[in-house]
């Protein structure tokens, strides 16, 4: 029994090892749903949805898989033949070309392997970034697809994720995750295969290690699933905190709260960080375990190998000698290395899985405002406008529009006024189909906006809102938006509307930078860059949401002007708080709590002494107010 007694020292601390991981499996829970990260699809529809992206790189995967022959053959091959130049070598005059064309074979299979790898690694980027850069661009193109209601309930910072972090996560798998999952497989059976036909009795020792290093893998399995999500769900909670609060530093700023967001970022930034230390933990313990088996097989491999080519005796029926353990020390590793492998590319592939179904799931939402199945496309229209009956809520039950009726004739211009929260907005978004009303009609040109494509509803649309967005890029490409217009129709429309005059001043006119959101320009030079964007695309009705508040009166008289000018292209649907900018309107329609309470010219409402003429006496008195001020 003494003689064995390394064997039991190794069978006890492995057994220990099984012990302590067994308990820590038992005691921890997996609280998936308090970490958020349920999976609702299953591996099998995750995987046929993402194959579809592959499908037409189906002859990359081919060659791929015929290079990795070459690196499963160096893996099976060479302990094979390092053992026979150790096994001829052994022997008495022993002929040295024997030696060499094995070496010669040995070091076309290393190279052979080599260049394999290499071409593996470059074919299986390029096509995994091609197989990413579709997803990305569909994802991105439903988001676009949503509408407004759907948007405004899912955080800019998730979206984000799902387009950048996920498709990463992704990405890996396509990349060589799936390719080295396959090879792994093969070279543990091609390994095992070899090592029956050479010793039997020392592949029984090996294998007697498979059922805790399968163990262990189920273990970590378990640890490592809760890291992973712990990082995901972290590194979503602060994109999302720092795509709204880098958006809105300025008011920050005007508050004095750095400190206070500083802490909420802080712990944000903890949390995340300790999720992947975590992580880094879990991973720290099983590779060390994993190599503890390793080594421990090896020392067993050492000692009964030993044992039996030392003392000369046949162990199980089998003579061991120096070259069949040098194949075996050789195996061993090629064994242990695609399982350990394995575990951790099994669990990466679930993380994948993971990213691919938060994509999809943004991916599966059905747009809420899409066109009918017959739906018309219109070249041109008159731009008259009906609204039936029309109902509208954003939230069910809280209607924002009660029963609004009203008729707009082409080339008219309409101004809506009242109380913030009277539903004028509510009216334009839902001409142009952000929305979809619950009830009634919205009639243009006589056909229901529903019957019309979306795309061609609002090409003959033109909107000019109190907060103009500007991307960054030039003046010019914030005019034309990527359409193709000449540097003169450019500055045509910018005369039109009194943009001329500071594009004149920029030192690089049309190409003058713009930077994030049109920072480096006034509120009123963004509001005549968005008149000259609208004016450019030439569309038979105009809307102006506030276009004129908040400006300086200098640039409001520019603004005035250019909306004279502009009621004479088309239809004009207004809205506006300062009523001097509607007076000659040819319909004002006075809103409040969602209905119409009347409406006519400026000077037939002043007449009536109703809400209108209340609204416009209470400002009126303002404005005289502040210039005796």
């Amino acid at each position: 029994m003494k003689e064995y007694l390394p064997l039991l020292i190794v069978g006890a601390i492995i057994g220990v090892f099984s012990a302590a991981l067994i308990i820590a499996y038992v005691l921890v829970k997996d609280k998936k749903e308090s970490m958020g990260f349920e999976r609702n699809m299953k591996d099998g529809e995750l995987m046929k949805r993402l194959l579809r992206y592959a499908k037409p790189y189906w002859l990359n995967f081919v060659v791929v898989g015929l290079v990795m022959l070459l690196s499963i053959s160096y893996n099976i091959l060479s302990p094979i033949l390092i053992s026979n130049i150790e096994r001829i070598i052994q022997t008495e005059n022993f002929v040295y070309s024997d030696v060499l064309w094995r070496v010669i074979v040995y070091a076309a299979i290393l190279i052979g392997s080599l260049i394999g790898t290499y071409v593996q690694a470059i074919v299986l980027q390029k096509t995994g970034q091609k197989i990413i850069s579709h997803l990305r661009e569909d994802a991105f193109t439903h988001i676009e697809s949503l509408s407004h209601a759907q948007l405004s309930h899912i955080p800019v910072g998730k979206l984000v994720t799902r387009v950048t972090n996920d498709t990463n996560a992704i990405s890996m798998m396509f990349t060589g995750m799936l390719v080295n999952l396959v090879k792994n497989i093969f070279v543990i059976l091609g390994v095992l295969v070899a090592m029956l036909f050479i010793n039997y009795m020392l592949t029984l020792m090996v294998l007697c290690f498979v059922p805790f290093i399968v163990l262990f893998t189920v273990i970590f399995r378990k640890f490592s699933r809760r890291a992973y999500r712990q990082v995901k769900n972290g590194t979503t909670d602060i994109n999302t905190y720092l795509s709204e609060h880098l958006s809105g530093m300025k008011i920050i700023q005007v508050f004095n709260r750095e400190e206070r967001k500083m802490q909420e970022f802080d712990v944000k930034n903890n949390t995340l960080y300790r999720a992947q230390r975590g992580q880094i933990f879990v991973f720290g313990i099983f590779r060390p375990v994993v190599y503890m088996l390793y080594i421990s097989s090896v020392l067993c491999l050492f000692f009964l190998g030993s044992k039996g080519a030392l003392d000369g005796k046949a162990i199980l029926g089998q003579i061991v000698d120096g070259a069949t353990i040098i194949a075996f020390y050789m195996f061993i590793s090629r064994f242990f290395n695609p399982i350990q492998n394995l575990a951790e590319q099994f669990h990466r592939l679930q993380s994948a899985f993971a990213s691919a179904e938060k994509i999809f799931t943004i991916m599966d939402i059905q747009p809420d405002v899409v066109d009918e199945v017959d739906a018309i496309e219109l070249d041109t229209i008159r731009g008259e406008i009906e609204f039936k009956d029309v109902w509208f809520a954003y939230n069910e039950g809280e209607w924002v529009l009660k029963g609004v009726s009203f008729h707009v004739n082409a080339k008219d211009t309409v101004a809506f006024v009242g109380a913030t929260g009277s539903g004028k907005t509510t009216i334009l978004s839902l001409l142009c189909r952000n929305y979809d009303i619950q009830k009634g009609e919205i009639l243009l040109d006589g056909i229901n906006i529903r019957h019309i494509k979306i795309s061609s509803l609002r090409r003959h649309f033109g909107q000019m809102l109190q907060d103009v967005f500007l991307f960054a890029g030039t003046v010019r490409s914030n005019i034309v938006l990527r359409d193709e217009f000449t540097d003169e129709q450019v500055m045509e429309a910018c005369k039109y509307v009194n943009a001329d005059k500071f594009i004149d001043r920029l030192a690089h006119g049309l190409d003058e930078e713009v930077r994030e959101r049109g920072n480096n320009f006034s509120a009123g030079q963004r509001q005549l860059l968005s008149f000259a964007r609208t004016i450019i695309h030439r569309p038979e009705v105009m809307i102006l949401d506030e276009a004129t508040a908040n400006i300086d009166t200098e640039t409001e008289l520019l603004i005035q002007d250019s909306l004279n000018k502009m009621m004479n292209i088309g239809t004009m649907l207004i809205v506006a708080h300062r009523l001097s900018t509607i007076q000659h309107a040819d319909n004002i329609i006075v809103l409040k709590d969602g209905k119409i309470v009347e409406q006519g010219n400026h000077h037939e409402l002043l007449h009536k002494k109703g809400r209108y003429y209340e609204l416009y006496t209470l400002q009126y008195n303002k404005e005289q107010l502040k210039k005796c001020v």
